[in-house]
């Protein structure tokens, strides 16, 4: 299955609360790396892990489906 077409298919209601949720995680990174304000270095960091934690989450929440692929050897 192509991944156009993956993304294209229905989304478990659960991947869809985790979709969601990494949505979540990634703006709440986006926040802390935009912040107007000097912040300690370790808080920087721990904003980009989320920032990629949430996109990462987003992504393969987004591309799972209900469908299942027969496995075929060609």
């Amino acid at each position: 299955m192509q991944i156009k077409t993956r993304v294209q298919e229905e989304t478990p209601f659960f991947f869809k609360k985790l979709r969601n949720i990494g949505l979540v995680l990634a703006s709440i990174g986006g926040v802390i790396l935009t912040a107007p304000v000097s912040l300690p270095a370790i808080v920087t960091t721990i904003g980009g892990y989320v920032a990629v934690a949430g996109g990462t989450l987003s992504a393969v929440s987004q591309l799972t489906t209900t469908k299942e692929k027969a496995v075929t050897d060609e």
